[in-house]
């Protein structure tokens, strides 16, 4: 088995969603694609931008969910709880034009239109697990900036330990925030260093394609080791903080949903276990890995911390 390097490996050898869908194409096509999805062990996220590398680790049979699942089984409560909802309720949103309000202990505080936020940074293409905290699954091919070229450019002080993210409010756009289920608008965070991960994503597009209104356009975030509900979607505000924010989901129901929301099998939700996932369009469940399968990558930001305790 030929293991190239991860400089060999351009993102134009990420196998397309149609072949994919065609298990007899897709075992054609694995000469040219077998070291980014179907061998054990080998990496599952592509990534191009500068010299290009890889990260993240595959599952056997670890193939891309297809697009039309991706866009139309989603959480989203700004436009409705149902996992349909976001798709038929989201068609009319218009994300553009778009402002990201930068504040906090940042060296370049200003309200940034979205293009000049992101005007000259490597535009990357990443295909990574996602685990939803309900315990399914997806393998989503991502296109977006690392988040740590963006927090570079905005220059956090010293005094910077935390990034609190802000969903717009816009009850009038956003049909589900007129509902009480939760408090408006959705507010997340990260520690600093966890935001600064190469992981980490701040995701503009979905299948090499805009991302679509139902999936967070035009600006959310991707933390791949976590829990979904850490991706907070349609980022209006980004503030560098000293303490912890309070975010949305555990202000909610913190003995459910804590700060780190880190992919843990051996930590149950206090309803289901997470031991298992199901994989969107697999029957049968699969194990669900340490950290979604990037502990080789993050495990190292939580040394000494009880992973049990602060879930």
């Amino acid at each position: 088995m030929l293991i190239r390097r991860p400089s060999d490996i351009p993102s134009s050898e990420i196998t397309r969603e149609r072949v994919y869908l065609d298990r007899r194409a897709f075992i054609a096509a694995a000469g040219a694609a077998a070291a980014a999805f179907a061998i054990p062990d080998v990496a599952s996220a592509l990534v191009r931008g500068g010299a290009g590398h890889v990260v993240g680790r595959a599952q056997r049979e670890d193939k891309l969910t297809p697009f039309e699942d991706v866009t139309t089984y989603n959480n989203y409560y700004e436009f409705g709880t149902g996992k349909d909802d976001p798709a038929r309720l989201a068609r009319d949103f218009q994300p553009r034009p778009w402002t990201v309000e930068v504040g906090g202990e940042v060296a370049r505080p200003a309200r940034y239109d979205f293009d000049d936020l992101l005007r000259g940074l490597a535009v990357q293409e990443r295909v990574y697990r996602l685990r939803c905290v309900e315990a399914w699954s997806m393998v989503v091919p991502w296109r977006g900036v690392p988040l740590r070229d963006v927090l570079a450019r905005l220059q956090p002080t010293p005094r910077a330990r935390f990034v609190e993210f802000t969903t717009l409010l816009d009850p009038r756009r956003m049909p589900g925030q007129r509902s009480g289920v939760l408090a408006w608008p959705y507010v997340e965070g990260l520690r600093l260093d966890e935001a600064m991960h190469p992981l980490t994503l701040l995701a503009t597009g979905v299948y090499n394609r805009d991302l679509p209104n139902q999936n967070g356009a035009p600006l959310r975030l991707i933390v791949p080791w976590k829990y979904g509900f850490k991706g907070i979607k349609a980022i209006v505000r980004i503030r560098l903080v000293r303490e912890q924010p309070e975010t949305t989901w555990a202000l909610m129901a913190p003995n459910e949903y804590g700060f780190y929301a880190n992919v843990n099998p051996e930590v149950d939700h206090p309803r289901w276990s997470q031991g298992r996932e199901r994989r969107i369009g697999e029957f049968l469940r699969r194990p669900t890995l340490p950290f979604n399968g990037y502990g080789d990558q993050v495990a190292p930001l939580y040394a000494g911390m009880d992973l049990g305790r602060n879930f």
